[in-house]
């Protein structure tokens, strides 16, 4: 009934093994739940990410605006799947899958009835940081490019040009809610940092107002995107010059 082997459905219901959206549709139309088991996949999928990261996924799930500066690599949110397998790759291929599919779920928050409004300044050196391979990256950028014309989703580059700037001290993200106070977030090896003190949240909503200003308008920025991709990554298939 399913069109899933028997094997497979035996290792989800030991918790082995974490079902897919696809997975979870089909068991609710065979077992006529009614969407149960399709409304817990989010749930399921959080409950595995890393106990220090689940405080932030929340805060992902809660918020009416992210703001986000990086300085070497795609935020989460907007990672492909071959760039996700990339990153959580390099020094463990366990559970691959299943953690990639855990990242991409979060990704959900933009299917939400009212989506958060989502800023990216990210420096230019991410987009030459070749995670992955060319046809990688080709489709990562492709991917940025796509959210061109969505007014939720922005994306703004900032430039090598830029010389000196108010996020040197690293990356970091801002949550702002409906009616909690905006939180904070940076993150280390292996640990996040999340705080509502008001002097870190001023001094943070500071200086991403600066990292904005230095960065190319939204045009501008997925021009430079799409002349990196084709001029760097060339068109897939293309051999290394």
């Amino acid at each position: 009934m399913l069109n899933y082997t028997g094997s497979l459905i035996g290792q989800i219901e030991t918790a082995r093994k974490l079902p897919t959206l696809e997975f979870s549709e089909r068991a609710d139309a065979a077992l006529e739940t009614g969407g149960a088991l399709s409304r817990l996949v989010e749930l399921v999928m959080r409950s595995q990410l890393p106990a220090w990261f689940r405080q932030v996924a929340e805060l992902e799930a809660r918020a009416v605006e992210i703001c986000t500066f990086q300085t070497h690599m795609i935020h989460g949110l907007l990672q492909t799947d071959p760039y996700v397998r990339a990153v959580l790759g390099v020094l463990d291929q366990n559970n691959l899958d299943d953690r990639t599919a855990v990242r991409l779920a979060r990704q959900r928050i933009f299917e939400k009835e009212e989506p958060p409004v989502f800023w990216m300044v990210l420096s230019e050196a991410a987009l030459y940081q070749e995670v992955g391979g060319r046809e990688t990256m080709r489709g990562q950028l492709a991917h940025l490019l796509s959210f061109e014309q969505n007014p939720r989703i922005n994306i703004q580059i900032l430039p090598f040009s830029a010389g000196a700037h108010a996020g040197l001290q690293g990356s970091f993200n801002l949550y702002r809610f409906a009616s909690d106070p905006t939180i904070v977030y940076t993150e280390g090896y292996g640990s996040g940092h999340p705080t509502a003190n008001p002097d870190t949240v001023k001094d943070c909503s500071l200086r991403y107002d600066h990292l904005q200003a230095a960065a190319l308008s939204l045009k501008d920025s997925a021009e430079l995107i799409r002349r990196v991709m084709e001029e760097r990554y060339g068109e897939p298939g293309d051999s290394v010059a």
